[in-house]
């Protein structure tokens, strides 16, 4: 096992009904905040009227900036950002999914700094984020998901694409953690069955990456990876069946805070390569970024599966009860496992079905190694994916 060090300040409150907390938690940060949420689906479903008469409440006051849109746009941020300097809003919340969420990190950070938010984004050309990450100051942050997926509201990351260069990149820095998420499982009754699935898939593939590439001796942190994919593997399914499952709904949530807010990787180390190809394909054709993802994972495993086939066997067995004693033959049916999970869900799909074009493939390859990259030349997996070897990967996505 690696040495590490593991700092996770975000205070979580979690369980059924917990939004109704907000507007007290709120109080204890500032008196005035900026509610970060997306064009329609919570003013829809009545949740953003629940954070607003909580705050109200309270006593806290409450500018709506209601304009983030999936994979959020640097422009957006901008305009939220000035808004919380103008405004003085002391508290940012992010309330919805992980665009929500991530922008409102990267908004409550260039409140404070004034700085174009795509100067932050990692791999840009400009090259500024090199001294400007990691973020060290921004305004408090709260988080509120609606959405099981990307663990956003427990971590000091977040994503943002910035249109005019078709840059896809992340934003991150001890600032950025949440003073508190609060986390209601209730509040995902609403979500389509759609983004359900691709929620799993993101949540599943922040624990495969770094487990099929990182150390190989960090045994406790293997165990709870294969715990935490065997919760999205097993209530993803349930959850897109039966949407108000609460049972179903909260092991996903927890299960997402979890797979990404440090404790799965910290010893191991790794890295996430598919994150890195996926960014690409969804700054390009504005995608869902979990069904990316569930596109990209079948080619990626056979990259592993040359490298690395007890890795994937291991998983196989341990997550999708993969029975057989050989590990390349293990790894295979691990793969046909994992198709027939993204089956069960509808979300086993190719490129082409999603709107993508094959001319577009190798200029995709070349800005993914650019900007996922961050200038090294390749994308870091079991080998070095270089721009031949991510083109492959789109190729036989295609």
């Amino acid at each position: 096992m690696l040495d590490f060090q593991l700092h996770m300040p975000t205070r979580i409150v979690f369980g059924r009904g917990e939004v109704h907390k907000v507007g007290a938690e709120a109080a204890r940060i500032a008196g005035k905040a900026l509610v970060v949420t997306g064009r329609s689906s919570t003013r829809k479903t009545g949740v953003l009227q629940k954070v607003l008469d909580s705050l109200a409440s309270a006593g806290v006051e409450a500018v709506v900036f209601d304009r983030i849109e999936p994979n959020p746009r640097t422009n957006t941020v901008d305009e939220g950002g000035r808004i919380a300097r103008e405004q003085n809003c002391g508290l940012v919340i992010g309330l919805g999914g992980g665009s929500a969420m991530d922008a409102a990190k990267a908004i409550a950070a260039v409140a404070l700094s004034s700085i174009p938010s795509h100067e932050y984004i990692t791999g840009n050309q400009t090259g500024r984020w090199k001294e400007l990450l990691p973020v060290m100051e921004a305004l408090p942050i709260m988080t509120i998901p609606t959405l099981a997926a990307t663990g956003s509201e427990a971590n000091a990351g977040g994503v943002l694409t910035h249109e005019p260069t078709k840059e896809k990149g992340g934003v991150s820095g001890p600032a950025l953690y949440p003073k508190v998420a609060i986390i209601d499982p209730e509040l995902t009754f609403t979500v389509s069955p759609e983004y359900t699935a691709d929620g799993a898939v993101d949540m599943f593939t922040h624990l495969y990456e770094a487990y099929l590439v990182g150390e190989e001796d960090a045994h406790v942190q293997d165990f709870v990876s294969e715990g935490l994919m065997r919760a999205a593997v097993e209530w993803g399914p349930v959850a897109v069946k039966e949407p108000e499952n609460y049972e179903a709904r909260a092991a996903l949530m927890w299960a997402s805070t979890l797979a990404l807010m440090g404790i799965p990787n910290s010893g191991r180390g790794g890295a996430f390569p598919v994150h890195a190809m996926e960014h690409t394909l969804s700054a390009w054709f504005d995608i869902s970024h979990g069904r990316g993802l569930a596109i990209l994972a079948p080619a990626y495993f056979r990259v592993v599966a040359e490298d690395r086939p007890h890795r994937i066997a291991r998983l196989g067995r341990n997550v999708f009860g993969v029975q057989e004693a050989d590990d390349r033959v293990a790894a295979e049916k691990t793969i046909k496992a994992m198709i027939d999970w993204f089956k069960s869900m509808n979300v086993y799909l190719k490129l082409s079905h999603v709107g993508i074009t094959q001319d577009s493939l190798k200029p995709m390859a070349a800005d993914a190694v650019r900007v996922g990259g961050r200038g090294a030349g390749f994308i870091q997996a079991t080998r070095e994916l270089r721009e031949p070897d991510v083109l492959k990967i789109y190729e036989e996505s295609f």
